[in-house]
């Protein structure tokens, strides 16, 4: 979901943008007006992230799908391992990625719990000569989020945060690198964001794309090639809407009164119910399940005269999922529990 300001600025300017009688998408990427804006763009990330001066900030393509496998490449600095945390879906396609270039040690899996729970970090087993340590901030599908930042021990940090970046403060100090796919909390798809320490730069292998080779892309600004100006000009549209709602702390207490909303409903319900421990429940998507799985269709077309749409859960995990990013205002959340609430008077 994008703001509705955002998607409104944007119908507003697609025909005339900043008085060029020009639509956006048709502006040159090499041009003043558009370097200007992909200038603000990162400067309203830095300003919004509080992104130390010694890190680089990358617009690139290929999704966090694309990061699997950059990562190792660029970051990989002569070592033949690297950590990976497995706590879910997102995680175990980063991990079969970077099984191309290294051999994989797995710190800690969350199998055992049915991806329902993160291990405990004295349970976790490091490996000091593991190039980084990479573990998926929040998996999407089974709604599992780490409410702290884990301990690397002293080797890089990297964090696949494709869905919870922006959502809340974050002590980027604490990372070597950290990546996020724009689509579900910075703009459309198509656009990915990197951040990674500048002294992390300059070692990829031999055999790494120059698309993907973090030293160039900071030397080139993250314009190589044409990037997709289309979905930085709408990224830099939420950036400047994120500040306006008073940045990250503000958007996060928002996020958190949003969660609480519908885990509470949810908890109170004799009908429905969530998998996942208390301790790392997803602030940004909120899986459920129904105990009579026979009302599963009857639920979701209900949910959809209502206005409430794209409820259904993952094929692997069946039921519910309510993606409570941060455009999703309040009153999404409240509607979708008083529904709920209404199907359970009549079904439960």
């Amino acid at each position: 979901m994008l703001p509705a300001a955002v998607l409104e600025q944007a119908r507003d300017e697609l025909m005339d943008w900043q008085g060029s009688s020009l639509s956006v998408m048709e502006v040159s990427h090499r041009s003043p007006p558009y370097q200007g804006l992909a200038h603000k763009a990162e400067a309203d990330l830095r300003d919004l992230l509080k992104v130390p001066a010694e890190y680089e900030v990358l617009f690139l393509q290929g999704g966090a799908t694309g990061q699997f496998a950059a990562v190792p490449m660029n970051l990989l600095r002569k070592k033949t391992r690297v950590s990976y945390l497995d706590t879910g879906i997102w995680s175990q396609k980063a991990i079969a990625e970077a099984r191309h270039y290294a051999a994989v040690i797995e710190v800690a899996s969350g199998h055992s719990s049915g991806y329902r729970d993160i291990p405990p970090e004295f349970e976790w087993q490091h490996d000091e000569a593991s190039a980084y340590l990479h573990y998926t901030s929040n998996e999407t599908i089974g709604g599992v989020q780490f409410q702290h930042i884990p301990d690397a021990l002293g080797i890089p940090l990297v964090c696949d945060m494709s869905s919870d970046l922006l959502s809340r403060p974050l002590d980027l100090s604490r990372f070597g690198l950290i990546y996020a796919g724009a689509q579900k909390n910075m703009g459309p798809s198509g656009i990915t964001v990197v951040i990674v320490r500048g002294d992390l730069l300059g070692s990829a292998i031999r055999q790494t794309p120059s698309i993907f080779n973090y030293g160039i892309q900071a030397a080139e600004k993250s314009m190589l090639n044409t990037p997709p100006t289309y979905a930085w000009y709408l990224l830099g549209l939420v950036l400047e809407w994120l500040k306006r709602q008073g940045g990250l702390e503000a958007i996060a207490g928002v996020n958190h009164q949003k969660a609480d909303i519908l885990y509470q409903a949810i908890d109170r319900s004799s009908l429905f119910h969530n998998p996942i421990a208390h301790t790392c429940r997803s602030r940004m998507n909120v899986p459920f399940l129904i105990k009579d799985t026979a009302l599963e269709s009857s639920f979701l077309s209900e949910a959809k005269q209502h206005g409430l749409v794209h409820l259904e859960g993952h094929r692997s995990v069946g039921g519910f999922r309510a993606s409570i990013y941060n455009a999703m205002p309040l009153e999404g959340v409240n509607a979708l529990v008083d529904f709920m609430v209404e199907f359970e008077r009549r079904y439960g």
